[in-house]
């Protein structure tokens, strides 16, 4: 029989509050949705005294009922429930598949119990509410973010695993404050290894040292209560049997502390990963990633109204650039470098010419003084190749703008891995060969996650996510963000 805990009150007041906090935010954002759906529809006066002529009840007792069950539905569906704190993507996703499921279930209920009820109420308050809904949460999310920045609002996390796994996990964990794990201790079977001087400030209980080939569930449960954890990461390849991490799993439970499992996969998205119970096992499929021709075709579609927009309604600033390019040194306005394109093609990259007209011939004096690591790329933060027009138009990334018509002559789209020189191909080792199964783009995921101020595995890195994990849906939140990041010039040189 396992013994209860005593010390069950753990530091989780601030998950608490946050929750108290979602639940108020949901509560204004759907009084305020419910309002105006029923002020849109009636008008403001009326609203309030509408009675329909076949609903014995006015409108504002409907909206107000409305409220109360949205509400609820929420809450029973486990949108602000721990697990989802912090994760916005996720938590954006049951918060919309709650409300739709909600009023399916309205519409279908009024169908086949023929309750008359006003549409144009209806289709109003879905998506008010929706998108108020969404505000709230992501505002929520930003004040977190912001004191997770600071130290606060952590849970305190113990790693389990093997070295070096369970230090590397450690490492990822510490590098990411914004997913709310403060790792304070390591629990380790082995005891001549030691953390790197990178982690120093990660504690090793006193009974990870013994001298036992493997780990105990009782030396676990015995170190969490010493370091007041409150969530438990498994590394991958833990040793421990499945009959002990279930036992471990009621031991938590008991101690209220949540557990987390690391698969081992990385850079995988969510709809690619599915789980499966097979004798109490749950087991996890890994979907192939597959470019399939009606993917494709969708890509190509979005890319052609895209560039075809973008160059219609940017024709002006365009134009400008082009004038004030060639005015300052007499050079070309227009740049156009060969690039290695989808599956090895060459294709001329167009720009507006923001460097001297002779930077290439200078290039070779200035390798020594490469700032990046790896020696693939080069680059410089204060390159003395780059015109004075060139200086701002990189920073707010203005001479990519020609680079629409590459993508609607299908050399280039929108969305992809940043398009790399010939010599930069030369030097890929041979995984990095995948980031050529797609067309390079003129923004993607290193556009929106610091550009210049990467490095060079950083780079490949998410290049090769954006090549496995490709969707329309990711494309059209990549150019969201990428308006985001010109303005903030981030990373731009």
């Amino acid at each position: 029989m396992f013994q209860k805990a005593q010390h069950k009150h753990r530091h989780v007041s601030w998950q608490h509050s946050y929750q108290q906090k979602l639940r108020l935010y949901d509560t204004v954002a759907l009084l305020l949705a419910v309002s105006l759906a029923q002020a849109l529809r009636f008008g403001w006066l009326q609203g309030l005294l509408h009675v329909d002529t076949l609903l014995p009840v006015p409108y504002w007792f409907v909206g107000l009922v409305l409220a109360v069950v949205w509400w609820g539905w929420l809450e029973l569906r486990g949108t602000r429930e721990v697990r989802l704190i912090g994760n916005g993507a996720e938590e954006a996703k049951q918060v919309v598949t709650a409300s739709l499921t909600l009023f399916a279930a309205i519409a279908i209920a009024s169908y086949a119990l023929d309750v008359p009820t006003a549409r144009g109420y209806i289709l109003i308050a879905l998506p008010v509410g929706t998108v108020v809904l969404l505000a709230g949460r992501m505002t929520a999310r930003r004040q977190l973010i912001l004191r997770r920045a600071k130290g606060q609002n952590m849970s305190r996390t113990m790693v389990v695993g093997r070295f070096p796994g369970a230090v590397e996990l450690v490492g990822e964990l510490q590098e990411r404050p914004d997913a709310g794990f403060n790792p304070v201790a390591v629990y380790m079977p082995t005891s001549h290894h030691r953390l790197p001087a990178s982690l120093s400030s990660v504690r090793l209980p006193h009974n990870a040292l013994a001298a036992q080939d493997r780990p105990s569930v009782s030396g676990i449960v015995q170190a969490c209560r010493e370091h007041d954890v409150e969530t438990l990461v498994m590394a991958a390849a833990v040793p421990l049997s499945t009959t002990e991490i279930r036992h471990l799993g009621w031991a938590l439970a008991d101690e209220r502390i949540r557990l987390v499992m690391n698969t081992g996969l990385t850079d995988i998205a969510g709809p690619r990963i599915h789980t499966q119970q097979l004798a109490g096992l749950p087991l996890i499929h890994v979907a192939t990633p597959r470019f399939t021709r009606a993917k494709k075709t969708v890509k190509r579609l979005i890319d052609i109204v895209g560039s075809l927009t973008a160059l219609v309604l940017l024709s002006p600033v365009m134009i400008g650039l082009a004038v004030l390019v060639r005015a300052h040194d007499g050079g070309p306005a227009l740049f156009a470098q060969e690039r290695v394109g989808i599956d090895g093609t060459r294709f001329r990259m167009l720009k507006f010419r923001s460097m001297y007209v002779d930077a290439e011939e200078r290039k070779a004096a200035l390798l020594a003084t490469n700032e990046s690591e790896g020696g693939v790329l080069f680059k410089m933060k204060d390159d003395p190749r780059v015109t004075k027009p060139g200086t701002w138009m990189r920073r707010y990334s203005l001479d990519e703008l020609p680079q629409f018509i590459n993508v609607l002559n299908g050399t280039m789209s929108l969305v992809g891995p940043r398009p790399p020189l010939a010599s930069e191909v030369d030097k890929y080792e041979q995984h990095v060969y995948r980031r050529l199964r797609v067309r390079p783009g003129i923004t993607g995921l290193w556009q929106v996650s610091g550009r210049s101020d990467l490095d060079w595995n950083q780079s490949v890195r998410l290049d090769l996510y954006y090549v496995e994990n490709w969707s329309p849906v990711q494309d059209l939140v990549i150019m969201l963000r990428t308006v985001r990041a010109v303005f903030a010039s981030d990373g731009a040189y």
